[in-house]
């Protein structure tokens, strides 16, 4: 990642806003990519973890991440972080992750029949589309990146998928599942979302 700091303090150091200009189109032409967010957020770490503690928290978790990463690449994602019970994955189209995460509810939803209730897991999804920065050690910025953590970690409830509308304006109409169309302003950003039902 030493090239993309490199730019960035560029960027923050130039007075003159040229310079400004020259370090972001350089960022932009070096890290700039089209593709489509997924963030996924496992519901109740809090009420869980203070219930029965970390550690049987973190296993829930690992048992997560075990079909998660899997199921992403199955459907031509790349998973490019887990960071404690999210999930942050980048596909080239959304009907890619939307399928993934249809599959690992799916999923999830089977392993939680073989267990007790208080081990069942459930994951929010939120996915949106357009131009981020991919650094090269695979890790992603952008506003693509914030809104669909808005709605993976703050809006989605456990089992749900949210879709932003440039998102879906990339999914064929003829796709199997319906549409919910949702509006929500989060930090004061408005957004047009669908609600997946499959």
């Amino acid at each position: 990642m030493q090239k993309f700091e490199k730019l960035l303090t560029e960027y923050f150091a130039a007075t003159d806003k040229t310079i400004q200009k020259q370090a972001e189109d350089k960022l932009w032409q070096l890290y700039g990519t089209t593709g489509a967010v997924l963030i996924m957020d496992m519901s109740g770490f809090s009420l869980v973890t203070q219930k029965y503690g970390i550690v049987y928290y973190l296993s829930m978790i690992y048992r997560m991440q075990q079909i998660t990463r899997p199921t992403v690449e199955k459907h031509n994602g790349t998973i490019v972080k887990f960071v404690a019970d999210n999930v942050f994955a980048r596909f080239d189209e959304p009907a890619q992750a939307i399928d993934a995460v249809i599959e690992i509810n799916n999923l999830l939803d089977k392993e939680n029949q073989k267990t007790p209730d208080l081990w069942d897991i459930q994951v929010a999804a939120g996915i949106d589309y357009g131009n981020f920065l991919l650094t090269d050690d695979d890790d992603y910025f952008g506003d693509v990146v914030n809104k669909a953590s808005k709605l993976g970690e703050d809006i989605a409830r456990g089992g749900e998928i949210l879709v932003t509308q440039d998102a879906m304006n990339r999914v064929e109409s003829s796709t199997d599942y319906k549409r919910e169309h949702l509006e929500f302003t989060v930090s004061g950003i408005k957004l047009n979302t669908y609600s997946i039902h499959y």
